[in-house]
This record gives C-alpha cells, sequence and structure tokens, in this order.
C-alpha cells in the first residue's frame, strides 16, 4: 500500500523540488491541495491528518500552524522551516551527523538549515573527536545562491542585474546560529558572514582557523583522516583531497545536486586551514535533505530520487 504524504507548501521552491524528486514513485500517494485550499485551515487539518508522513515547506510561523493542525492525528513530521531545528521533542535531520536509526525512529523530523549543513559538516566531526576545541570562537564565511531566499529574493535578483553580492545577517542574529552551535557542540555561537551571489542555487560555506593559535587542535594529518571517516558514512558526503588546486569554484549550472563535498586546504607549515564545504543549497541543503530523511523513515533506500551529481567537480 502507497504510503500517503501530504506537502504543505508544496507550491514554494522547496516543495516544487521536492515534487520533483518524488516523480514517478509508486511508493508515495500525494494528497494535493488546489489553489483555493492552500491556505484553508479546515483543508489543511484534513490533509494533515489523513497523511501518513508530511513534509513543511512554510515559512516558520507557519510550520507551527501546520504541527499544531496536525495534533492528535499520529502523522509524522518534516519540517524544512527553522522553526523546530532545536525544539524539544525534534529530531534534527541530519542523518550523517545524528544516525540513521535515530531518524527512522522518529514522528518529527527537522530539515537542518542549508549553511549549518555544510557548517556542521565541517566541524562537528573534529569537536567530536577532540581535534578542535568546543570553546574556540569559529568563524564561517559563506555564499549561497538567490533561490534560498525564497521568492521573494528571487525575484529581487532575477529583476535587477547589477546586483553583484549581497552581505546579509549584518545584525549578528541569523537563525541558523542556534543549530551550528547546538549540534557542533560548541560553547559560543560562530560569527557567521552570510551572503548571496547572483547564481540561482549552490553554496560554498567557508570556515578559516588559524591552527597555531588555537590551543588544543589536531594536527591537519589526523583532521583529514577525520573528514575522510565522517565522508565515509553515507552515500551523499564525499571528502576530497586538496592536492595543488588554487582555487575552488562555484558554477550556476542550474543542475541539481543532493551530495556535499568537504575539503581542507593548509598552508605549507600547517598553522593555517580553511576548511570548506560545497553543497547545493536546494539539495544537500533543502529539498534533497527532506526526501533523504523521508527515505529513511519509510525504511526505503536512502538515495532514492536524488540528485547524485558529483559535488567535488569543478
Amino acid at each position: 500500500m502507497a504510503i500517503r504524504l501530504f506537502i504543505d507548501g508544496a507550491a514554494g521552491t522547496t516543495g516544487l523540488e521536492i515534487r520533483e524528486r518524488l516523480a514517478g514513485r509508486d511508493e508515495f500517494a500525494l494528497i494535493l491541495l488546489d489553489d483555493s485550499q492552500r491556505k484553508d485551515e479546515t483543508a489543511r487539518r484534513d490533509a494533515l491528518h489523513a497523511a501518513d508522513i508530511a513534509i513543511l515547506c512554510l515559512p516558520d510561523e507557519a510550520a507551527k500552524e501546520a504541527v499544531r493542525l496536525a495534533q492528535g492525528s499520529g502523522t509524522r513530521i518534516i519540517d524544512a522551516s527553522s522553526a523546530h531545528r532545536v525544539a524539544e521533542g525534534w529530531t534534527y535531520g541530519f542523518p550523517e551527523l545524528i544516525g540513521r536509526e535515530t531518524i527512522a525512529a522518529a514522528q518529527f523530523v527537522s530539515n537542518p538549515g542549508c549553511y549549518p549543513t555544510g557548517f556542521l559538516g565541517l566541524v562537528a566531526p573534529l569537536v567530536r573527536a577532540g581535534l578542535l576545541p568546543a570553546d574556540w570562537p569559529y568563524t564561517v564565511n559563506a555564499v549561497s545562491g538567490y533561490s534560498g531566499g525564497g521568492n521573494t529574493l528571487i525575484e529581487r535578483f532575477e529583476s535587477d542585474p547589477d546586483i553583484a553580492f549581497r552581505a546579509y545577517g549584518l545584525s549578528m542574529g541569523h537563525k541558523h546560529l542556534p543549530e551550528m552551535r547546538k549540534f557542533a557542540g560548541l560553547a559560543h555561537p560562530p560569527v557567521f558572514s552570510p551572503a548571496v551571489v547572483p547564481a540561482f542555487r549552490g553554496m560554498l560555506v567557508d570556515v578559516p582557523l588559524p591552527l597555531a593559535a588555537i590551543p588544543g587542535a589536531g594536527r591537519v594529518g589526523k583532521m583529514r583522516e577525520c573528514l575522510a571517516e565522517f565522508a565515509a558514512n553515507g552515500p551523499l558526503v564525499t571528502f576530497a583531497e586538496a592536492g595543488s588546486t588554487e582555487e575552488l569554484l562555484h558554477r550556476d549550472e542550474g543542475s541539481a545536486d543532493d551530495t556535499m563535498s568537504l575539503h581542507l586546504y593548509a598552508n605549507a607549515d600547517e598553522t593555517q586551514v580553511r576548511l570548506i564545504a560545497r553543497l547545493d543549497n536546494l539539495g544537500k541543503g533543502a529539498s534533497g535533505a527532506a526526501i533523504q530523511n523521508l527515505n529513511i523513515m519509510c525504511g526505503l533506500p536512502e538515495t532514492t530520487g536524488l540528485r547524485l551529481r558529483a559535488s567535488g567537480s569543478a
């Protein structure tokens, strides 16, 4: 019998990409609302109660409302918003970090943010292994395609070709910080410097490390081993050896990618390091992660329906 699936917010960017990844899959029977019902509370409640699993692709407050509407139903929920990422009773949906068994058994799963996916993939394994201290004041520099900002930002970039770079989060209170701190096990939130560039999708997350100044930091070789081991814990994360490359390119190719590549670059005497993650903000950073979690929760092969383009390619 097909699993009944409702996508609340199916008309948004994340919802549409989830629908694309579900195309042709007979494991699921989609519960669909027409345009006149999408914001109707009764129709949404009925759909949420009829579903075996619901995926929320909504703004934070609307996601909280959806959870309220689903109360008493027993419906399992994947929330792609930031509303429940550090909330009590919710499982953080980063399988490589949290564990697939934990996600498989969960009723409520919160998708990670796109930037935190890159940051945590780089930093959390090293902190867990004792190769980086939990109390260091980390810095994160990151650039993303404009699709991560939703329809409003998409329209702004596509209507104004003169925008070359958008720095934001200047009040230092970005909503991704709590999950970065919690799931990396840090004593302090990192200093986060996000920016948007005129590419539709994709992102680079860069964590610079002055190793010579960090008390208790491990050696570069051990860090490489740790990240390689973390990446080997599943099919969607890779660790790319730096080699002799002098650049890491982001190309606006337009095609979806549900993988993430991790990179470590060090200077000659290994006193300075840059950790860099490359991923698709709409893939492993959003819709791809939701499908990965959906597959795991339903006992299906983890990569079914996912876009597995080689993330480490230039």
